[in-house]
C-alpha cells in the first residue's frame, strides 16, 4: 500500500489517530466529531446542525450522539435559568473527558490543554488533555518522564484508564504515579495484573480516580521479584567407600559423611614406619659393601 498525503496550507484541524481508528466510535459518531473540531472557537453550531450539514439522518444522529457520550467526547447539562428556560450546554473535545474536566472546560476554568502524559507505544492508546479544539501547532510537546520505567509506567496506566472510564486520570496525575506503576513492572507485574489490581471491586461512583489509583497501587504492590541464583554444581558419584551420589558445594571428591569419617578415624602410621625400616636397611645394607679404605 502507498499513500501519498500533501499537507495543506490552511483550512486544515489537527485530529488524534485515536479518533480515526476508534473500535466503539461509528463512521457517523466520526464524522460528526471530525465536524464539530473543525470549526472555529467562536461556532456556536449545535450538534444537531452539524448532523444535519452532514447529511446524517436522526435516528444514525441519536446513535452517534449516544456513542460521543459514551466514550467522553460529548458531555452535555440540562440548565434552567430564572425565568425558567431550559437550555442544554454542551461540551466537545478531541479528547475523552471526565466529568468533573468537561465542567472545567464549561464553566472556562481550563484555559490551555492539561499536561499530556508521554508518547505511547505502539498500539496504546493516547493520553487526554483538555481542550475543545486545539490549535494548529508545530512540534511535538509530549512530557518523557526521564526514567523508562516511569514512562512504562504511564503508558500502563493510560492504557487501564483508557478502559476504565471511572479511572480517568489528567496528564498531571499520570506523571505523579507513573514512578508506582514503573515499580510494579519492575517487579514482574503485567499490564493484566496492574488492570486487575486497579478496576476489580470499583465503588460505581470514584470521587477522586487519582487517589483510588495511588491507594491501590501502594497497598496492592507486588513483592519484589526474588534475585537470581547461581546454577547448582552437577552431581557426582562419591570417591569414598559408600559410592553414592551427593551434590558438591565446591568441588568435594567425596560425599560429607565420608569426610567426616576419614576425619574421624586414628591415623595409622603402621606403613610409613614399614618403609621406614626397609629405607634403613637397604642404606645399611649399601654400606656394609663398599670398600673400606686406609688413609696414607
Amino acid at each position: 500500500m502507498h499513500r501519498h498525503a500533501i499537507p495543506p496550507a490552511r483550512f486544515f484541524s489537527q485530529v488524534p489517530n485515536e479518533i480515526i481508528r476508534h473500535p466503539r466510535l461509528s463512521s457517523d459518531a466520526v464524522r460528526l466529531l471530525l465536524w464539530q473540531l473543525s470549526l472555529p472557537d467562536s461556532a456556536s453550531e449545535p450538534l444537531y446542525e452539524s448532523a444535519q450539514r452532514a447529511g446524517i439522518k436522526k435516528a444514525a444522529f441519536n446513535r452517534a450522539k449516544g456513542q460521543l457520550l459514551t466514550e467522553g467526547y460529548l458531555h452535555e447539562w440540562r440548565r434552567q435559568d430564572g425565568s425558567g428556560r431550559w437550555s442544554r450546554p454542551q461540551v466537545i473535545s478531541n479528547v475523552p473527558l471526565t466529568a468533573d474536566e468537561a465542567i472545567a472546560v464549561r464553566d472556562g476554568h481550563v484555559r490551555e490543554p492539561l499536561p499530556t502524559a508521554p508518547k505511547p507505544a505502539v498500539g496504546e492508546p493516547s493520553p487526554r488533555a483538555v481542550g475543545r479544539s486545539p490549535e494548529n501547532t508545530e512540534g511535538n510537546t509530549s512530557h518523557h518522564p526521564s526514567h523508562p520505567l516511569s514512562e512504562r509506567g504511564a503508558q500502563a496506566l493510560a492504557a487501564v484508564a483508557h478502559g476504565e472510564r471511572r479511572l480517568r486520570l489528567s496528564g498531571r496525575d499520570l506523571r505523579q504515579l507513573a514512578p508506582l506503576a514503573g515499580e510494579w513492572l519492575l517487579r514482574g507485574a503485567t499490564l493484566a495484573d496492574l488492570r486487575e489490581a486497579l478496576t476489580s471491586g470499583l465503588p460505581e461512583r470514584v470521587h477522586s480516580p487519582a487517589g483510588i489509583t495511588r491507594n491501590r497501587l501502594e497497598r496492592k504492590m507486588p513483592d519484589p521479584a526474588p534475585e537470581p541464583t547461581a546454577a547448582p554444581n552437577p552431581l557426582r558419584a562419591c570417591s569414598g567407600p559408600c559410592g553414592r551420589v551427593f551434590r558438591p558445594a565446591v568441588d568435594e571428591e567425596r560425599c560429607r559423611d565420608c569426610r567426616r569419617a576419614a576425619a574421624a578415624a586414628p591415623y595409622d602410621t603402621s606403613a610409613s614406619v614399614a618403609a621406614t625400616r626397609r629405607g634403613m636397611a637397604a642404606v645399611r645394607e649399601a654400606l656394609s659393601l663398599t670398600p673400606h679404605i686406609t688413609p696414607t
